[in-house]
């Protein structure tokens, strides 16, 4: 199954806005559009040293000219919610979210999926062969691909306590962490063996809860691959044959940035 070029998603919207057809009524008899994105609201998780998203309400409602306006202000800290590490994140003289190459954040996917074992060990670390095994499974590869690691954890948001293995918040609660991650051993395979694009993880750091020393991110931003994390309902996903569009708010200098994911499924055989 080759990877479902994104000329042909852009192509898909482009006619229905030219012809004021929906765009799922296009794509419904063959490629379908999931949303891997958390909403950001009051209950968006962020790490506990982070206070969470606020949304300060301006105006809702018909002015005095007739017409109905609404505006709101917005706060949020980098690395929360559905969001992107850029490279400078955790290694000094690489990318800013602004300066990502846009082939790392479209372009053919893969799901590997490791629930069952995470299900078992809420530490868990993703190994090299569990995605040697991926590739033996189903006889594709890692090489050049956006690789996503299905943990099972995205059936627990928002759930802080379930998703984060605690509800506490403050520097002490840092310690009490407690979800899967990518061993730090695995993310120096992907990153030298399969030179992938970037990875995204369903939890709330490509590191497990339990790492003090970071190591998946800080050989990760060393190669410049850039890592979404706390990414919504893999589950709906197959293990390959998927285009995705991860497009953050580019923040000129920033470290990472709230991310809108998107995965166009082309259809099975």
């Amino acid at each position: 199954m080759n990877a479902f070029p994104i000329s042909a998603a852009f192509g898909l919207i482009m006619l229905a806005a030219q012809t004021s057809t929906c765009a799922e009524e296009l794509l419904s008899a063959s490629e379908d559009l999931v949303d891997l994105t958390h909403s950001f609201d009051e209950d968006t998780i962020y790490w506990p040293t982070e206070p969470g998203f606020k949304l300060e309400k301006e105006s809702a409602g018909v002015t005095d000219k007739g017409y109905y306006y609404a505006s709101n202000r917005f706060a949020t800290a980098e690395h929360g919610g559905t969001h992107i590490d850029a490279p400078i994140h955790f290694y000094a003289d690489r990318e800013t979210v602004d300066q990502i190459p846009l082939w790392r954040l479209i372009g053919p996917a893969v799901c590997v999926d490791v629930s069952g074992r995470c299900a078992v060990d809420r530490d868990y670390l993703i190994s090299v062969e569990d995605l040697q095994a991926w590739e033996a499974k189903t006889g594709k590869s890692l090489k050049d691909k956006i690789v996503l690691l299905r943990t099972g954890y995205s059936q627990y948001w928002p759930n802080r306590e379930k998703y984060l293995g605690t509800s506490a918040t403050g520097r002490e609660a840092v310690a009490q962490l407690h979800f899967p991650g990518l061993d730090p051993v695995a993310a120096d395979w992907l990153v030298t063996k399969r030179n992938i694009r970037a990875v995204g993880i369903d939890t709330a750091s490509i590191d497990r809860g339990q790492s003090s020393e970071f190591g998946s991110h800080v050989r990760l931003c060393e190669a410049s691959v850039p890592a979404m994390e706390n990414v919504a309902d893999l589950d709906h996903l197959p293990t390959h044959g998927f285009t995705i569009i991860a497009l953050p708010m580019k923040i000129a200098g920033g470290s990472g940035g709230p991310c809108r994911i998107v995965a166009v499924v082309e259809p099975s055989e």
